[in-house]
């Protein structure tokens, strides 16, 4: 999402525009549908354990959902991102040069195959971590019997 000025984020006494942590709260407080159902798989470490944040402010832009361990950032992007390519596209750079791998997906995308965008999203975190942890259930090993 981010960018300035949000459209329906009205600006802060004396006309000036509000800082990333209130544009941050008034975003986790009016999220997309989209925004909704992937939140509804990312929260309290529903994914592999991960601590997932959502609408955390980065520098001058605000992630929609920020995970520091794997780092990761996961943008939804709706129809206005075609004609904001370009600004996407220096978004991205900044949060890449800050060490984060920048994940997209179109917001019928998790409408539609919700269970696919999570299969990305844990293939690319564990890619960065390099060793996933076992599964839940699978046999640890290490010893004999």
């Amino acid at each position: 999402m981010g960018g300035y000025p949000h459209p329906n984020l009205p600006p802060r006494r004396g006309g000036r525009l509000p800082g990333n942590t209130a544009r941050a709260r008034y975003l986790r407080r009016n999220m997309t549908k989209a925004e909704q159902v992937l939140w509804r798989h990312l929260r309290m470490k529903q994914m592999a354990g991960w601590r997932f944040r959502r609408q955390s402010p980065v520098g001058p832009y605000v992630a929609d959902f920020l995970c520091l361990d794997p780092p990761l950032i996961i943008e939804l992007d709706g129809g206005q991102h075609d004609r904001r390519k370009p600004h996407d596209e220096k978004r991205t750079a900044f949060l890449n040069a800050k060490g984060f791998r920048v994940l997209r997906f179109w917001n019928n995308e998790v409408l539609t195959n919700i269970g696919g965008v999570l299969t990305v999203i844990r293939e690319e975190g564990f890619a960065l971590l390099e060793s996933p942890p076992p599964l839940a259930g699978e046999d640890l090993g290490g010893g004999e019997a």
